[in-house]
């Protein structure tokens, strides 16, 4: 029991700080460095939470696929940073009426938030015994029933950050090759092989 709390204390104290650091940190390729740190340390708390069907998905997911497209990102669109700093005071009033107004909008949501009448019919709703159900069936459950619309926005969100990714990477740069399909596709054997018959003893003028 003493090492399960060292363990919970030692996760969530690394996990606050290296998600603080994805905020602060003034290098973006770091913040991405800090931010799959995070997810291991999250993972581990989901180990400590019995939940081990999400901490290996928050790993192989998030930290193989979506934190190192995000490194990849990074990377390739060479963010000057230095650039990017130089129009913040510019852009600084407008930016802090947009946030005044986005909290604005949250409190009055917030404010005005009721819940719903089926709600408290869900939460009395019977738990399966977790000893007879695995982890991952009793997820799928939930998941693919009381959840399925929330889990497909959540399919179209990342289809979006995708799609979006590779717009951000699609830059016409000069001087820089790119693939024609559908020239290769049309392409003859006569315009591209030339076949030639040399003579014995002969070379090619």
């Amino acid at each position: 029991m003493i090492v399960a709390s060292l363990a919970f204390y030692l996760f969530s104290f690394i996990a606050i700080v290296s998600a603080l650091n994805v905020i602060l940190q003034r290098n973006p390729v770091h913040s991405v460095l800090w931010l799959i740190l995070t997810f291991f340390n999250a993972a581990g708390l989901f180990l400590l939470l019995g939940a081990e069907f999400l901490a290996m998905i928050l790993v192989v997911v998030y930290v193989g696929a979506v934190a190192v497209l995000f490194l990849f990102v990074v990377m390739m669109l060479d963010i000057n940073v230095a650039i990017i700093r130089e129009g913040f005071m510019k852009y600084l009033p407008v930016g802090a009426f947009i946030g005044i107004v986005l909290l604005v909008e949250l409190a009055l949501v917030f404010g005005g938030w009721a819940m719903a009448p089926e709600a408290q019919s869900l939460r009395l709703a019977v738990t399966p015994d977790m000893a007879q159900v695995p982890n991952t069936e009793a997820l799928g459950l939930i998941m693919y029933t009381q959840y399925v619309y929330v889990f497909q926005a959540a399919g179209l969100v990342l289809l979006v950050a995708m799609i979006g990714s590779i717009v951000l990477t699609m830059r016409r740069r000069p001087g820089v090759r790119k693939q024609d399909i559908s020239t290769q596709v049309n392409r003859r054997k006569e315009d591209t092989v030339e076949i030639v018959k040399v003579p014995v003893g002969k070379g090619i003028a």
